[in-house]
């Protein structure tokens, strides 16, 4: 038995002592994960907009997607330009290897290419289910005007640019050195966190596909090519989900298709 009598100043030093031995740029890219996340989820989200500007706009016919607007490109500040700041000022590093370089960029478009590829028959199917025709595109005036639809797309690219950074990039790279291909998994956990809320089918597969484009990102060196993939399935998605709105089907087959097209076209 341990008969050491209990001190808050001895703990106090224990802890100290332990924190001393953790590798400062795991700390720092941790924390500021945790930081820019919080950030996000109060300060530049559609909640904030809709608490603090929304009254103010209400009346414009375009207060949704200037919420939508707000929420992608406060983002992209938050994720991209201040984990950026953090890779230069407090890492002392270099944000390109951090994946913001093409790398080897013909393995990375022809696994980008591929992953499509397959991706795009697989979203036919799913975007039939009522989960997806009722929640994409998010902006519901998307649907009934091509030129919001193409500006609603140009946001979401620069969101998810954001996003494949701080995962991708800034979480991935900024872990590797320490924790190799666990890294790939690390990323991972948070990425499928954040899928909560959205269609089960959507949520499950973010398991698969933060793995793939962590791997993705680790082979090319770069977020470009996962950046690629996934404006690829959300483009997808949403165009889908749009043309089934549109002319009202929602069946698989060859024959739902060409309703689709003949009412759309």
């Amino acid at each position: 038995m341990n008969n050491e009598k209990f001190s808050f100043q001895t703990e106090f030093g224990k802890l100290l002592n332990s924190i001393k031995t953790l590798d400062k740029k795991v700390v720092i890219i941790l924390i500021s994960v945790a930081v820019l996340q919080t950030i996000s989820w109060y300060y530049t989200s559609r909640g904030f907009f809709r608490n603090n500007f929304f009254n103010l706009l209400q009346f414009n016919p375009n207060v949704y997607l200037y919420e939508y607007f707000y929420w992608f490109f406060g983002d992209f500040f938050t994720y991209f330009i201040l984990g950026t700041l953090i890779i230069v000022l407090l890492l002392r590093e270099k944000p390109k290897d951090y994946g913001l370089r093409f790398g080897d960029y013909k393995a990375g478009l022809k696994i980008a290419g591929l992953f499509v590829i397959i991706m795009i028959p697989i979203i036919w199917f799913v975007s039939a289910s009522k989960d997806f025709s009722s929640t994409y595109p998010q902006l519901n005036s998307a649907r009934n005007s091509w030129d919001v639809f193409l500006i609603f797309e140009l946001a979401i690219f620069v969101y998810l640019f954001a996003w494949e950074f701080i995962w991708r990039g800034f979480l991935l790279f900024g872990l590797e050195k320490k924790f190799g291909y666990y890294a790939v998994l690390i990323q991972m956990i948070p990425f499928v966190i954040l899928h909560n809320g959205k269609p089960a089918a959507e949520t499950f597969s973010a398991i698969i596909g933060g793995i793939a484009l962590g791997i993705l990102a680790l082979r090319t060196r770069s977020i470009f090519y996962g950046v690629i993939v996934h404006m690829s399935v959300m483009f997808s998605i949403d165009f889908f989900s749009t043309l089934r709105y549109r002319a009202n089907e929602f069946g698989v087959g060859v024959s739902s298709l060409i309703h689709i097209i003949k009412e759309i076209f």
